[in-house]
């Protein structure tokens, strides 16, 4: 076995332990591995493992990757199921290239960006699947909406054409601190119930994306339907 290989063992563990001690399903949590300080060669070796959903942070960065990993899959099985996830922050003028790529949109945090994402969907001819972010945690340094906003945005949002809000993502501090860790998250899946509550985005509001390599146990509890992994698989 593969160090890579070893460590998603070990996530795929911790996960099914985690969904056991919470009363949930491990099937309704979607595990998005994260690229950005992966090599094309370590990225091929998961796709070989079974693993068809990855995430990057920048731009450019997933222009290449995605350029990489079609060229590898040109002609196999495989090729057509990879799924890309936009996780990073967005800038509007970036938002043209990453529309066409992208399954799902983690950080749309405001109705500009939001606008610019309908717009370039009305262009493609697509339906453009975002995610709204939230800061949960009132770091300054970080991006998304204040949670007190985050409701009425979400409403500006879901009538935006060609725009489909899937629900909410957020990100706790990088802190060993397990109560702010969680309370964070506890934020975010109140506000999550409050909006799908009052059916302001539809049945398709359904993915709360929380919980990364050092805190995706707690994010599991708390209701995460995706995680964002990538140094618990290509670290070290």
């Amino acid at each position: 076995m593969s160090k890579i290989e070893e460590k998603i063992s070990q996530v795929k563990d911790k996960i099914a332990a985690t969904c056991e001690r919470a009363g949930r399903n491990p099937s309704d949590i979607n595990l998005v591995i994260v690229t950005k300080s992966a090599e094309i060669g370590q990225i091929k070796e998961v796709i070989n493992l079974g693993f068809t959903e990855f995430g990057e942070n920048r731009v450019q960065q997933l222009k290449k990757v995605v350029a990489q990993v079609d060229e590898y899959l040109e002609g196999s099985d495989n090729s057509g199921n990879i799924k890309w996830h936009m996780i990073g922050h967005l800038q509007r003028n970036k938002v043209r290239q990453v529309v066409p790529i992208a399954c799902l949109i983690h950080s749309v945090d405001t109705l500009r960006l939001a606008e610019e994402v309908s717009a370039a969907a009305v262009k493609n001819g697509v339906k453009a699947k975002i995610l709204l972010q939230v800061n949960t945690s009132k770091e300054p340094q970080k991006y998304g909406v204040p949670v007190g906003a985050a409701t009425h945005l979400s409403e500006q949002i879901a009538t935006l054409p060609n725009i489909q809000l899937c629900g909410l993502m957020t990100m706790a501090p990088l802190t060993h601190n397990k109560d702010v860790v969680r309370s964070c998250f506890v934020r975010a899946r109140e506000l999550f119930l409050e909006i799908q509550g009052e059916r302001i985005a539809g049945p398709e509001f359904t993915e709360l994306s929380m919980g990364m390599s050092s805190d995706y146990e707690t994010a599991i509890e708390e209701g995460s339907t995706i995680l964002r992994i990538g140094s618990a698989v290509f670290a070290g």
